[in-house]
């Protein structure tokens, strides 16, 4: 199989679906590329493509297409130049990059001005080949993300001087028409209107003609057509008629259409920019400055310099800047910005602390251990970033409808011209056609699932639920059976030994040490608890070796030059050991898992081990059950310890005793059932079986291959996150139905009474443009939904 990558550009000029859709159209037809995903609400496109074809060609079919993929700026700081051959060394080497346009750097003022594609390279890799050529870099700038918020800001506020423009010259004109409306006299001379609706038709309304000319050159339609053709149609008509010497003339049409859909595009804008807000909020999470400890002095630097190894100090009330260990100090801190959840964690020595969080009580030393891209925040980022660039496959055909929509919109137009002209009345044939052109609006189709989808993953990545793409947003909505990892999911994942039996002239100290030093080296939750029972009780542990895990059974070693075997009931019963099974049977009864020691074919002992239930577990299964899901657990423990467990949960559905490599299997066997199944797990071992279910939940307490194999992953340990998933799928589905349905539903109304002349061009601008505005502002209001530990309190 050939290599792939994944590019994402910056797309300028789409105005509505179409251009989507015929910049998805164009780029699929290059050779080497595999996937392509343009998403108007975020102006982005993500393009997957072989290794060795060039980004190039895909920048080039874009501008082909009539868009541009803007050029991004940043100045760097450069330390190291001693003379004009080092600055001529750092340019040659960062203008070879793929993807940079151009180097300039100063040697003076020490300062590297570059200009790149974004979505190619990004800044850190400029970084990267300057600190190669042997010299250092850090950005001058905030972000260059900041600038390119600053040059769309400044492109705002240029269109809304426009817009009051527009809507100075527009009044007089719309207060005759209103007055006209009313039975009374026209009081602008035709001349006069003609005058102010010039600069309306031309210099506001240039967007929609430089907006149609790019789109016909690229062999497609849009919304920009229907407008420049409509409006110009009215202008035009209206110019003849006031030449002829004429009176009944349609400025007031052509110019209050323009005024009202660039209004609307304006607000557009605006709800696009707050949709898109969830991940301006998490980029700036980050800590700004790290005090780093270089020879027992402390050095403030950028957070963003910051290297694995280097070791920082963190003071009460700062934000930690990497994630790391904590190596001295004991301290709370607030990880809600990852969680969702507001109460602070106690940390202490050898515990894990992840940047961007909040320092509550005491300073702390740590060593860093992920920067940049890699730590949780940037890898929460980069998931939100891919989720909101992303399709779900109800958007689909919203775009297909898009691109056959324009084609359809002129022909209807020119059949209503023809049909009124053949019943005698070209004047009002001309006013329908017009307003039919105008009121088809193929943008709102385009925004609908889009914003949805941005909205719905902001939410989530703010109550700490990651959802992967809008795909398994879309799936996640009919989801009817939820399976549970038993282990660290369902339980705190920490069990404590509670009971120790051991067989005739076995000393329980002597148990203990055998069993623990076994478990030492074991990841197991229970190995670790036998560890932390003995260490508790002033044990001393010896060294074992040899020590193999044996999967779904337990552990086997030599200790003091003696073979031991340490596992579950099944496996030590298959090897013919006799058990006692009455005090087993006790144990289990009471949901303990039974772990037993033996040598050769001698029983040295058994010890129970209990697993708390987390305190919402049986509220979330209970609420899962209110919304017509199955509940079923999933567990390597026997039927009785799992029965237990299960009953203190209210869940009625069982599968116990099931191997880690079988609970794939498990998953697959309820899929085939023909249910929409969603697996609920944390560690290395459910990888397969997330990846096996319809959605796979990862719990944040687990691994990372957990939450890498994971459609969504849960920032949290708490089990409301699963109900929280769910509840947010469903009713950011319920939005994106909502905004298809107003857009077909408007559409299909608006065009035949436009047709039939019911409805005046000025009307149905108007309509036209709060369709858009309507769509993101009803997706604006999934941000109502109220999720987290208190809703579940309440």
């Amino acid at each position: 199989m050939s290599e792939t990558r994944e590019i994402t550009l910056p797309i300028e000029g789409m105005t509505c679906a179409a251009c989507a859709t015929r910049i998805e159209k164009n780029v699929a037809k290059l050779p080497g590329v595999k996937e392509v995903n343009v998403n108007l609400a975020s102006e982005r496109a993500r393009v997957i493509l072989d290794a060795n074809t060039p980004w190039t060609e895909v920048v080039s079919k874009i501008e082909q297409t009539g868009y541009t993929v803007p050029v991004r700026s940043v100045d760097l700081n450069i330390t190291g130049m001693t003379c004009a051959a080092c600055a001529a060394r750092i340019e040659k080497v960062v203008s070879r990059l793929e993807a940079v346009r151009s180097v300039h750097v100063n040697l003076a003022s020490e300062k590297a001005h570059v200009s790149y594609v974004p979505g190619v390279i990004s800044e850190s890799d400029i970084i990267r080949a300057v600190e190669k050529a042997g010299y250092g870099a850090t950005l001058a700038s905030e972000t260059a993300e900041q600038e390119d918020k600053q040059r769309k800001w400044q492109a705002y506020r240029r269109d809304l001087a426009k817009f009051w423009f527009a809507v100075l010259l527009t009044l007089p004109l719309v207060i005759q028409m209103l007055v006209m409306l009313f039975g009374g006299p026209s009081f602008l001379p035709n001349w006069l209107s003609w005058l102010l609706a010039t600069p309306v038709q031309f210099y506001v309304g240039w967007r929609f003609y430089k907006g149609a000319y790019h789109a016909l050159r690229g062999g497609a339609a849009n919304m920009d057509v229907l407008v420049a053709l409509g409006t110009s149609v009215a202008y035009v008509y209206s110019a003849i008629l006031t030449l002829q010497g004429k009176t009944d003339v349609y400025f007031d049409s052509s110019a209050t259409v323009v005024t009202l859909i660039f209004m609307g595009k304006l607000l557009e804008a605006r709800a696009k920019v707050k949709s898109s807000a969830a991940m301006e909020s998490l980029a700036k999470l980050g800590a700004k400055v790290a005090h780093v400890l270089r020879d027992g002095a402390e050095v403030d630097v950028p957070a963003s310099d910051l290297k694995v190894g280097d070791v920082v100090r963190v003071r009460p009330g700062e934000k930690v800047p990497a994630d790391g260990v904590i190596e001295e100090g004991f301290t709370s801190v607030d990880e809600s910005f990852l969680t969702g959840e507001s109460m602070p964690i106690s940390k202490q020595p050898g515990d894990p602390v992840v940047g961007a969080s909040i320092n509550q009580t005491n300073a702390f030393v740590m060593r860093v251990t992920k920067v940049g891209r890699d730590t949780a925040l940037g890898q929460v980022i980069r998931w939100v970033d891919q989720a909101q660039g992303s399709k779900a496959p109800v958007q689909r055909l919203a775009d297909t409808i898009s691109g056959l929509f324009v084609p359809m919109v002129l022909g209807v137009a020119l059949l209503t011209l023809l049909a009124w002209g053949w019943l005698g009345n070209w004047a009002h044939g001309v006013l329908a056609a017009v307003a039919v052109l105008v009121i088809a609006c193929p943008c709102s189709l385009g925004l609908a699932t889009p914003t949805a989808i941005m909205v719905g993953t902001g939410l989530g990545a703010e109550c700490g639920i990651l959802i992967k793409g809008g795909e398994h947003l879309e799936l996640a909505h009919r989801v009817n059976t939820v399976v549970f990892d038993k282990t660290g999911t369902l339980t705190a994942g920490k069990p404590v030994v509670t009971d120790i039996w051991t067989a005739d002239g076995v000393q329980t100290d002597e148990f203990l040490a055998a069993a623990a030093a076994l478990e030492a080296q074991s990841e197991h939750p229970l190995g670790r608890a036998v560890v932390a029972f003995a260490r508790d009780r002033g044990i001393d542990i010896p060294q074992a070796s040899q020590v193999q895990a044996v999967p779904g059974h337990g552990v086997q070693g030599t200790v003091n030059g003696t073979k031991l075997r340490m596992g579950n009931r099944r496996w030590l019963a298959d090897q013919g050991l006799a058990l006692p099974d009455h005090i087993l049977a006790a144990f289990e009864r009471a949901g303990k898992t039974v772990v037993l020691l033996a040598q050769d074919d001698r029983l040295l002992g058994a010890m129970a081990i209990a697993d708390t239930l987390k305190p919402d577990a049986a509220a979330t299964v209970e609420q899962l059950k209110d919304m017509g899901i199955e509940v079923w657990m999933i567990t390597g423990d026997e039927a009785r310890t799992a029965e237990a467990i299960a009953q203190q949960a209210g869940i009625t559905n069982v599968m116990a005793g099931v191997l880690p490599a079988d609970k794939a299997a498990k998953v697959e066997a309820l899929r085939k059932e023909g249910r929409v199944v969603a697996m609920v797990g944390d560690g290395i071992n459910d990888a397969p079986a997330l990846a096996a279910a319809d959605i796979g939940i990862a719990m944040g307490t687990g691994t990372d291959v957990a939450l890498e194999t994971a459609d969504i992953a849960l920032m949290h340990g708490d089990t409301h996150g699963v109900v929280d998933a769910l509840r947010l799928s469903k009713a950011t589905m319920r939005k994106i139905r909502q905004n298809l349905f107003w857009a077909f539903f408007y559409n299909v109304l608006g065009i035949p009474l436009a047709a039939l002349g019911i409805l005046s061009p000025v009307i149905a601008g108007a309509a036209m443009a709060l369709s858009s505005v309507s769509v993101v502002s009803n997706s604006l209001l999934l941000r109502r939904l109220r999720l987290g530990r208190e809703v579940h309190a309440a």
